[in-house]
């Protein structure tokens, strides 16, 4: 039932997704377009649903990570499940077993009853199976705990999957959080905060980020200066979050290496059809 939804889903998408998925080529011509919580107009945000079309369509993504009362790592944006499930209450004082309970996706279209919210490691299982692709999952930290990193760490490693993620959230303002990721794995990618371009020079000296995460749109000369370092540029915030072609034109122009949106289709749609000139 599970892979009927997921061809469905994938035959709706590509239909507004024009010229279907994205090809090597396409990928390395543009920043790597990750969707916001998955594909939030097209399917319920954080549920494998969602997930499965983004990778599928060769696609970037973001999820968001909390912790239930008997101490399972899940995917919800929010604290507690009242908005995207049929529940209510603060996910740590749910079990697992009574989160599986919950449907995750009636509330955004009937078509998704039944969609549960999944654990950390039922993504990263998933994610393990798109390594053809070169995905890039981005992991916004809501909360923390003694055991969270080496968990984190841990179960991307048991799936050889670090490569793929990049660590946001608390990583971003929190020096840190950042060091214990790194002690955790050298290899674990971390992003750093710029919220404006006078403070991108002491974010391209930290040794502990691999991603400068711009809450701008830098200038090509600025990108040329982080990739110097050996860092990447993530482009995020409302400048590109919403329907905007003509920013998400300059943040491609600019030679970012990604960018956050809650429109991925529409981002690659007007990248291929020269939109924002």
């Amino acid at each position: 039932m599970k892979n009927i939804k997921l061809l469905l889903l994938l035959n709706i998408v590509n239909m507004a997704f024009v010229g279907g998925f994205l090809g090597a080529q396409e990928e390395n011509k543009f920043p790597k377009v990750v969707g916001h919580r998955g594909l939030i107009f097209q399917a319920p945000e954080n549920t494998l649903a969602g997930f499965d079309v983004c990778m599928s369509l060769r696609l970037g993504l973001e999820l968001d990570i909390q912790r239930t009362k008997d101490g399972v790592l899940v995917l919800m944006h929010d604290s507690e499940v009242n908005r995207t499930t049929n529940g209510v209450g603060k996910v740590s004082e749910i079990t697992l077993a009574e989160l599986k309970k919950l449907d995750a996706g009636s509330w955004f279209d009937p078509s998704f009853k039944g969609e549960k919210v999944p654990t950390l490691e039922e993504f990263l299982l998933r994610l393990a199976r798109y390594k053809e692709s070169n995905p890039l999952v981005c992991v916004d930290v809501k909360i923390d705990d003694d055991q969270l990193v080496e968990e984190m760490v841990g179960l991307a490693r048991k799936h050889q999957v670090l490569e793929y993620l990049m660590f946001i959230g608390r990583t971003i303002t929190e020096p840190g959080f950042r060091e214990r990721l790194k002690k955790a794995d050298a290899k674990a990618k971390v992003a750093r905060l710029a919220q404006t371009s006078a403070e991108l020079p002491a974010a391209l000296e930290d040794p502990l980020a691999d991603w400068i995460y711009v809450r701008f749109i830098p200038t090509p000369q600025e990108v040329s200066k982080v990739h110097q370092k050996g860092k990447k540029v993530f482009v995020v915030g409302p400048l590109v979050a919403g329907n905007l072609p003509e920013n998400w034109r300059k943040a491609r122009e600019s030679g970012a290496d990604a960018l956050l949106t809650d429109y991925p289709l529409e981002c690659v749609n007007s990248w291929r059809n020269g939109k924002g000139r």
